[in-house]
């Protein structure tokens, strides 16, 4: 006798089962078990060296709260087609297949002008011409385009399954207990109304716990000054390598990463050439950054070697906080101290020194936001309804600017 179920120990959740069919079907294919080579916090690592967790981890993650909340609605008497819940739960697999390495830290730099969204929908269509259409259903509810609304928001929106999962595992894998969520109370107060996510009343706390936690996993976790260091030296060092293959420098790198730094990969390369575009994206995995970056910190640039054996050895840009903007001159006698102190031009002492304006707003009253039902059948934002979320709190978006340079007195 075949078993119909495919279980998958989780250490957040237990055990997440998966139906035999369409969705193990995604989970085999070579676009999704990319993302067991994708660490899910990029640079976190750092700061947190427990934050190994993957892409592919929270994917699975995300299924499984998509099908608690699915049974949720179900249970609460929103007719479900089983098609829509598979399709559904087939598009909060795929959601992250676009993802560079190291987050977002290569959109912009190995490529222009295409954000891992467009790339994930892409390789959702050569998926489903690989399953022989049956993906159909899932494209147009992770478009948008199906008619219930609220299949879309459990994949994108304010409180979505995406959201929950990566704030329970991230908060789990970095110990920063602070960020762990009710993700379960959530999904049991998940309701619809007017064919669209609503939350009951009652979980009003619920709902500002799971904001709180979200501002503070992001200034602790994801905007830590460490980890934006040393994605800022990691995308320096990309792109001084982009520069020098650009000018015809031969230059260690796997197939994969040959097509991006020696091609000017936009977004009509992925419409044009999409097959070629893809085999070379899909190839490509944090181990392909991390071996070149090894390679180059002994190559002949001093620019490059340098950043690369930096960032290999943890020697992070110092990262300074400032209330308000960086003074120009600041930047301007950091660039020439590190360009004297390097031998190398000032204007390539830009590499060394760079303002970054972080801004994180807990949450935005002008898109479509966490709505509360309540028991009368009114609906109501949920910034109308708190006093912590309500719009005109000062925390509603923070901002800093940090000052990121080489250590020099090291």
């Amino acid at each position: 006798m075949q078993h119909n179920q495919h279980i998958v120990n989780d250490p957040v959740y237990g055990f997440i089962s998966i139906p035999r069919g369409l969705l193990l079907e995604i989970i085999a294919h070579p676009y999704f078990q990319r993302l067991d080579r994708v660490r899910q916090l990029g640079m976190s690592s750092v700061v947190y060296p427990g934050a190994q967790h993957t892409r592919k981890q929270h994917s699975l993650g995300a299924y499984h709260l998509m099908t608690q909340a699915l049974q949720t609605l179900a249970g609460k008497g929103e007719f479900i087609f089983d098609s829509e819940a598979e399709a559904a739960q087939a598009a909060i697999l795929m959601h992250d297949l676009g993802h560079a390495p190291f987050s977002h830290v290569l959109e912009d730099t190995l490529t222009r002008g295409i954000g891992h969204e467009e790339i994930s929908l892409l390789m959702m269509e050569s998926i489903n011409q690989d399953l022989r259409g049956e993906l159909a259903l899932a494209i147009s509810i992770f478009r948008d385009q199906h008619p219930k609304k609220f299949l879309h928001e459990l994949i994108c929106s304010q409180l979505d399954m995406d959201r929950l999962d990566y704030l329970c595992r991230d908060s789990f894998y970095t110990g920063v207990r602070e960020g762990n969520i009710g993700a379960a109370r959530i999904i049991k107060m998940l309701n619809v109304a007017d064919g669209h996510l609503v939350v009951d009343a009652k979980g009003i706390y619920s709902v500002e716990n799971y904001l709180m936690a979200r501002r503070l996993m992001y200034w602790q976790v994801y905007l830590h000054k460490t980890a934006v260091a040393a994605e800022c030296m990691l995308r320096h060092a990309l792109l001084r390598a982009k520069e020098l293959a650009m000018g015809g420098a031969d230059l260690f790198c796997s197939p994969a990463l040959r097509y991006f730094l020696y091609n000017d990969v936009t977004s009509s390369h992925f419409y044009t050439e999409t097959e070629e575009s893809l085999k070379h994206y899909s190839a490509l995995d944090d181990s392909d950054i991390i071996s070149a970056l090894k390679v180059w910190s002994e190559c002949d640039d001093k620019v490059l070697s340098r950043l690369c054996a930096d960032f290999i050895g943890r020697r992070l840009f110092r990262a300074e906080v400032f209330e308000g903007e960086v003074p120009e001159e600041v930047v301007a006698e950091r660039r020439r101290k590190v360009a004297e102190a390097l031998g190398i031009r000032p204007d390539e002492a830009r590499n060394f020194v760079e303002v970054k304006r972080v801004a994180k707003e807990m949450y935005s009253a002008t898109t479509e936001g966490i709505r509360l039902l309540y028991p009368d059948g009114g609906v109501h934002d949920v910034a109308a309804a708190s006093h912590i979320v309500s719009a005109d709190t000062p925390v509603a978006t923070d901002c800093k600017h940090y000052l990121l340079s080489l250590r020099l007195d090291e």
